[in-house]
């Protein structure tokens, strides 16, 4: 995360230091949790941002930063939620609370990453192979596979395009008389039915 020193002669460089570690350590979590960057992990944040830390402080530090930032994605809070949480976390007495600078710091990550956290787990919660596509025709079949001509009569043919991120389409073909037809249907007006009734109640 780029971080723009401020050019106020009376700022206080520690405070500087301190807020460019909280947002560099913010973002690493972000990428070790969201991002899927197996590359970060928490013993080199430790060594590239709080060297001088003590292994068992950082330790504290680095689960409360991650526990509030996985609160924050998993209400996806808007900045009017973002700002009375922090309150109530920096009025927390003990350790278990937040500094001034820390809220501060969780309040620019989450302005700046919030639409990139919520596509990541979206993406973590989607289903997986999903329909890409979906094709049918309808054939005049003159008999089964064993040329038995009873079984003759209009069937669906109908192919599903299906696919994982970042993989070729795979592709499924599936065969319906008219029964089976039927039964799909009838699967499926009772899914939108259960649409119907959960948009009614919203």
């Amino acid at each position: 995360m780029a971080f723009t020193h401020s050019c106020d002669p009376h700022v206080n460089m520690a405070d500087v230091e301190v807020a460019k570690s909280l947002s560099g350590l913010l973002s690493g979590i972000a990428q070790m949790v969201y991002y899927n960057k197996s590359e970060i992990t928490e013993e080199l944040l430790k060594n590239e941002l709080y060297p001088e830390m003590p292994q068992e402080e950082f330790k504290v530090l680095f689960e409360k930063m991650k526990g509030l930032i996985k609160s924050i994605a998993t209400a996806d809070m808007d900045h009017a939620q973002l700002e009375a949480f922090l309150t109530a976390q920096t009025k927390r007495h003990g350790g278990g609370g937040l500094s001034a600078e820390q809220a501060a710091a969780l309040s620019r990550f989450w302005k700046s990453q919030r639409v990139r956290v919520r596509e990541s787990l979206l993406a973590q919660h989607r289903w997986e192979p999903t329909l890409r596509g979906l094709s049918w025709r309808v054939d005049l079949q003159t008999g089964d596979s064993h040329g038995n001509a009873d079984h003759r009569g209009p069937v669906a043919l109908m192919e599903l395009e299906l696919g994982r991120a970042g993989q070729d389409s795979e592709f499924l073909c599936l065969e319906f008389d008219e029964t089976k037809v039927n039964q799909v249907l009838k699967k499926m007006a009772d899914i939108q039915e259960s649409i119907d009734r959960i948009v009614q109640r919203t």
